[in-house]
């Protein structure tokens, strides 16, 4: 039994959770080169009528490799530090 190699292939399910016009009407993954993306797509009408999707490729970990910003430190004042 051989296993299933998903290189450069992904899949696409409704999005059962739009709350607004701005959320995907699908959303899934995708693999390229081995490389896990996040794929979103909205159902569009074109000017002359035509229908087409539209789709956006997100990096899988772009959420993780973002750092959360540091807190701000104000430094601690010592008494002796007061020039009066």
């Amino acid at each position: 039994m051989s296993d299933f190699d998903d290189t450069n292939r992904g899949a696409l399910f409704k999005n059962t959770k739009k709350d607004s016009e701005r959320h995907p009407d699908y959303k899934g993954s995708i693999n390229v080169g081995g490389t896990e993306y996040w794929l979103s797509s909205w159902l569009k009408v074109s000017k002359s009528g035509e229908k087409y999707m539209s789709l956006s490729v997100s990096p899988k970990e772009e959420s993780a490799a973002k750092p959360a910003p540091a807190p701000s430190r104000k430094p601690a004042r010592d008494e002796d530090d007061i020039p009066f």
